[in-house]
């Protein structure tokens, strides 16, 4: 039977981190990248700090020059190491410092430094999920409504279980149709798509950031699925929410609708 509890009347300590590193290979400096006068990382740390369920807000970066500029605008932020392969890593890395100096935290939020509108409903609804003190891990997933995003490989595909259970991520469309043409099939099935924002406990995350790959994550280069393989279960809630996220300079056009 499932346990559930209201975050009302609880003290469960939340962290949102967001981690940024300078040297993205087909975007660097992206962090401090300016949208209409504000920096992206500055952007995505505002609409963080809307979340009432969020009791901070911190970057982990592993840069000076982002280090500085958030805390130049008053937000806070910590060093780590530039070695992390993933904001996983990154982020428990950053709970482990934040935990020697004392703040501890139940949940942990990885919220991605290149949406710059991000909302903060999002960020409620995937930390509503642990309401259910089963949950262990918890993302969001969004129904899939155009070909382009189905057979598109940098959309990742998603099947949960009645339950809300991730079963499987894939960058091809999954589940497989048999007997229609490709053209049909999200007239016949719901598919949906993965929003890249998850939440940890905290004792959950500090676990699977020791896993090493496993061959499925290694074969998709999906990190989620060094979790499933290793028997993790990622729950997940769906939202109405399109996120847009930041990949490379060309991207940010895509942000022309939605200053």
């Amino acid at each position: 039977m499932l346990k559930s509890m209201d975050f009302s009347e609880t003290s469960l300590r939340v962290a949102g981190i967001i981690p940024a590193r300078y040297a993205s290979t087909r975007f660097p400096g992206k962090p401090l990248v300016e949208i209409d006068g504000t920096s992206m990382i500055e952007r995505v740390y505002r609409q963080a700090d809307l979340c009432p369920l969020l009791t901070t807000v911190i970057v982990a970066t592993d840069d000076e020059r982002i280090l500085s500029h958030v805390m130049n605008f008053g937000g806070q932020a910590i060093m780590t190491a530039s070695t992390h392969a993933t904001g996983t890593d990154r982020i428990s890395e950053a709970i482990h410092l934040l935990e020697k100096n004392g703040q501890h935290f139940d949940i942990v939020v990885n919220i991605q430094g290149d949406e710059p509108y991000i909302k903060p409903e999002q960020i409620e609804k995937v930390i509503r999920l642990f309401e259910n003190s089963e949950v262990q891990i918890a993302t969001l997933i969004k129904a899939i409504e155009n070909n382009a995003d189905l057979f598109n490989p940098n959309v990742v595909k998603v099947i949960s279980d009645s339950f809300g259970r991730a079963m499987l991520f894939s960058r091809s469309p999954i589940p497989f149709i048999r007997g229609k043409q490709t053209e049909q099939w999200l007239n016949v099935h719901k598919f949906f798509k993965h929003i890249g924002i998850y939440a940890y406990r905290t004792k959950v995350l500090k676990k699977i950031a020791k896993l090493p790959p496993a061959p499925p994550e290694v074969a998709e280069s999906l990190e989620q699925l060094r979790w499933l393989w290793n028997g993790y279960e990622i729950h997940t809630g769906v939202t109405d929410f399109e996120t847009i996220g930041i990949d490379t300079p060309e991207d940010l056009s895509k942000l022309t609708n939605n200053s």
